[in-house]
Order: structure tokens, then C-alpha cells, then sequence
């Protein structure tokens, strides 16, 4: 049994509270710690997490294993670190740090500590993504020609009125980093980037905010071909992220958590996944499972000695093509 302490108890709990019920036999919260009193009663009523303001209890406390940092990005780094200076292992919430640099600090931490470090990228998770990653390992796609991802997600003016989003200090950047930075990763996992040619980057007239709701790229991938980028949350009133690979033995569509793959040799199969993602205004409205399958293989890589399957190094990778992006857009 695994003792863990959550830290931040915002909209990013739900998912991984449900996963932390599911999985009682292998891990318990020892503490679940906030600033906010309404949070701290809230999750005590509906989870019976035992509850504190005091942070640094909840890392110091003997019972605690592990630390689940579920903070806004800019708290990430010292949570970590304090973490990792009392000897815990650190499930961190995407992105890794607002900066690259905050996040170089932060895999250091973790390394000099010989603690684990894991990212929650759930979408890797997916049945969908799975499959296809074996796909493509396999050759099952042949040669890939071009792959194009896309995010065409909403978030109200509303979303972004809340103190702190879509602020840079706080988060990080806009879009790219806060919502599209799961299938910027997803897509990076399965057909690689090797440098990103020309970019796009807005904020356009549908939000008043400090960060981008819109970004195009034009990239090269892992093998030399090219690929296209576009990602918004001005898009009503949001639809699933999808991903589109071609190859010279067939194409593969990710819609969501749904695949369908379509081969030359006339073959074709498909795996449906209705888990949702989150793409309107009701922005938690997904199913757990993948946040479940992140937390399961944090717990194995803990117990086996092992870096988790999204280690630090992984998410930074990602945050960097983030960063290309923005450069090349002029932001």
C-alpha cells in the first residue's frame, strides 16, 4: 500500500480522485492538502480524503510515499522539490513547469533525489493510442508520408475571467500548453517532430486574454516528412482532437479516443471509445480511465524501481516543440 499526499485540489482532482478510489487496494490518501477551506470540506464529503491547509505537513508526514501535484504550473517546481528533499516520488500534473528552464530544475530535483517522476499525459493511455503506437512500432502503417493533428476545442470567455488563466506566470501560455499540449504530445509520441518550420500564433477576438487560443505550425517529423499543427479553444462548441497519419500501407484517423485504420490492402479496423475529452465548455467532461492507467503505471514504476511511462525528460520534450512554436509565431 502505497501512501500518497495530493496537493491542489482545483478542477484537475476529479479525474484523479476517481482513479485514486478505483485503485484503494493500492494506494491510500494520506492527505489531500489546499489553501481553500470550500475545497478542503468539499473533498472531505465526497471522497473522505483526510483533509489539511498545511502543505508541508502533508509532505513531511512518515505515512507519505508519494506526491501528487495537482497545483496551477507555477507552483509546481517548489512543491517538487520539497517533495523530493524529504524523500517522495512526484505525480505531477501537465505542463511540467511554466518554463523550460523551471522544468530542467525540476527533472534535476528528481534525479539527484533517486526519486520517480512522473507526467500526466493521459492521452498515451488511451486504448486508441496504444494500438496505434503498435501500429506504427510494427511498420504496420509503412513508410509515413504526412500527419496532421488537430484541437478544435471551445473554452467561454467565462473560463478565462477565473484569476490567474491564461496567464503566463501562472500557466505558462495559452492553448498549446493548458489544452493541446496532450495531443501535441500524443502526436509527438507516435510520428516524432524533428523541428518545427514556420508557425501561426493568435489571440483572437472571441477572448480577452493575455495568452494565444489559437496556433498553426508547419513541422518536419521524426522521419523528414511534413506534418501540420492547428490547435484553438475558439473553435464552437468544440469538438474531439484528432490525428491523421499517412502511410504508405494505409492511414490511420484518431478521433478522440476512437481509431480507425484503413490499410491498401483493403483491410480496416476499428477500435470506438466514447470516454470523451473535454472539448466545450464543460471542461471535465471525460472519463477517468486514462488518468486511472497514468496513476496505475506510477504506482508499478515506484514499486519496480523503474521511471514511469511519461517521465520528466518525455514532458519537457514535449513543452520545447510548445516553445518552438511560440518563437516561430513571434510570441
Amino acid at each position: 500500500m502505497i501512501g500518497i499526499a495530493v496537493i491542489g485540489l482545483g478542477n484537475a482532482l476529479q479525474p484523479h480522485a476517481r482513479g485514486l478510489v478505483d485503485l484503494a487496494d493500492r494506494v491510500r490518501v494520506v492527505w489531500a492538502a489546499a489553501s481553500s477551506e470550500a475545497r478542503l470540506k468539499d473533498v472531505a464529503d465526497r471522497y473522505g480524503f483526510p483533509t489539511t491547509t498545511d502543505v508541508g505537513r502533508a509532505i513531511a508526514d512518515p505515512a507519505v510515499d508519494a506526491v501528487m501535484v495537482l497545483t496551477p504550473a507555477n507552483a509546481h517546481l517548489p512543491i517538487a522539490e520539497a517533495a523530493f528533499a524529504a524523500g517522495r516520488h512526484v505525480l505531477c500534473e501537465k505542463p511540467l513547469e511554466v518554463s523550460i528552464e523551471r522544468g530542467e530544475q525540476l527533472i534535476a530535483a528528481g534525479r539527484r533525489a533517486h526519486r520517480r517522476l512522473g507526467i500526466c499525459l493521459q492521452h498515451r493511455f488511451r486504448p486508441g493510442s496504444l494500438r496505434l503506437h503498435q501500429v506504427l512500432r510494427d511498420g504496420g502503417l509503412g513508410e509515413i508520408q504526412a500527419a496532421t493533428m488537430t484541437v478544435p476545442w471551445w473554452r467561454p470567455q467565462s473560463y478565462y475571467d477565473e484569476p490567474g488563466r491564461g496567464l503566463k506566470a501562472r500557466d505558462g501560455g495559452g492553448v498549446l500548453i493548458t489544452q493541446a499540449i496532450h495531443t501535441l504530445d500524443l502526436f509527438r509520441w507516435l510520428v516524432g517532430i524533428e523541428r518545427v518550420e514556420a508557425a501561426q500564433v493568435r489571440t483572437t477576438a472571441l477572448h480577452r486574454m493575455e495568452t494565444e487560443d489559437y496556433a498553426s505550425a508547419l513541422v518536419r517529423l521524426g522521419n523528414g516528412a511534413p506534418g501540420t499543427i492547428v490547435a484553438t479553444v475558439a473553435a464552437w462548441p468544440g469538438n474531439p482532437e484528432w490525428l491523421h497519419i499517412i502511410g504508405s500501407k494505409g492511414t490511420a484517423r484518431l478521433e478522440g479516443g476512437s481509431l480507425r485504420l484503413a490499410f491498401v490492402d483493403g483491410r480496416e479496423e476499428v477500435l470506438a471509445d466514447n470516454a470523451g475529452s473535454g472539448s466545450g465548455a464543460s471542461v471535465m467532461s471525460f472519463s477517468h480511465e486514462a488518468h486511472r492507467a497514468v496513476l496505475s503505471d506510477f504506482l508499478d514504476a515506484i514499486e519496480q524501481g523503474r521511471d514511469p511511462a511519461v517521465p520528466g525528460e518525455e514532458a519537457l520534450a514535449t513543452q520545447r516543440v510548445i516553445e518552438a512554436i511560440l518563437e516561430k509565431g513571434g510570441r
